[in-house]
């Protein structure tokens, strides 16, 4: 699954510069330094930070995507770091167990 095939579950996009990364899995977690030394290359990132740095560690990491869960919104400053720097960002209003357990399902068809 492509980024750009998170818009048809429902997530909305807030950067999208490379929608044509592919996922192939999913990271939950909001302590950027863990973040940054466990989360996969091209995997989702689920997070609730909303500060600039979360774009220097998706960047790092190598994330597919940021998806901002719980309906936190960035700044407009923010979102034009993200597209500047190649970072694909989302958003949901859903919690992170079950913006992870859409993830899941649709990761494994």
């Amino acid at each position: 699954m492509t980024v750009d095939g998170l818009l048809e579950l429902g997530f909305t996009a807030a950067a999208l510069p490379d929608g044509k990364r592919q996922l192939e899995g999913v990271y939950i977690g909001d302590l950027l330094s863990w973040v940054m030394g466990r989360a996969s290359a091209d995997y989702a990132w689920i997070t609730i930070m909303s500060n600039i740095n979360i774009i220097a560690v998706a960047t790092l990491a190598d994330t597919a995507c940021i998806i901002l869960a719980e309906g936190v919104t960035l700044p407009k400053d923010i979102i034009d770091t993200a597209n500047s720097k190649g970072v694909n960002i989302l958003g949901s209003e859903l919690p992170a167990y079950e913006i992870a357990c859409l993830l899941y399902e649709s990761l494994k068809k």
